[in-house]
């Protein structure tokens, strides 16, 4: 379960930066610094394209070198091209679309508006080492982040990177 989990294992999924699918290794995104996993539902889905269009115009992702943003759903790199390109998202979008990864982290909804296996909104960021620095998720898709506190997290990884 995320909460009882101390680091994240390494896992490969395909995924786009919006132009041509590709695998996605997480220790490719660590090893030289860390990285934010973001979980969510569906591309555009409401509460989803709110949230992606925030991480697009957060500062302090965008001008923080060494931290990678990686969005986590179970919808197809398709999807994940047309959603990049509509809202001009930054940062690569991965396709879990067995739910391997998501049930790894107990993240997985049994129910979600009448789909099962839905990624629950989640946050977590990663150090080099792949601990666990931060972790949110929430029961409610539609409750949001404290973003402050994932702020901090960010700031901490750069400021040091491994304790």
């Amino acid at each position: 379960m995320i909460s009882d989990r101390k680091s994240a294992f390494d896992f490969a999924l395909p995924g786009t930066e919006g132009k041509e699918i590709r695998k996605y290794r997480l220790s490719d995104h660590t090893n030289e610094g860390a990285a934010v996993l973001v979980f969510y539902p569906f591309d555009f889905s409401p509460v989803c394209t709110e949230v992606f269009c925030q991480f697009r115009d957060a500062e302090y992702l965008t001008f923080t070198e060494n931290v990678d943003v990686l969005g986590i759903s179970r919808d197809s790199c398709y999807a994940h091209k047309q959603f990049i390109q509509e809202y001009d998202l930054p940062f690569p979008l991965l396709s879990d679309t067995e739910g391997d990864v998501v049930e790894q982290f107990d993240l997985a909804y049994d129910e979600w508006e009448h789909h099962s296996g839905v990624p629950k909104r989640a946050l977590l960021t990663l150090d080099e080492s792949h601990d666990i620095r931060y972790k949110w998720h929430t029961e409610d898709a539609y409750t949001a982040p404290n973003y402050d506190e994932l702020i901090q997290s960010v700031r901490s990884l750069v400021e040091d990177p491994v304790t």
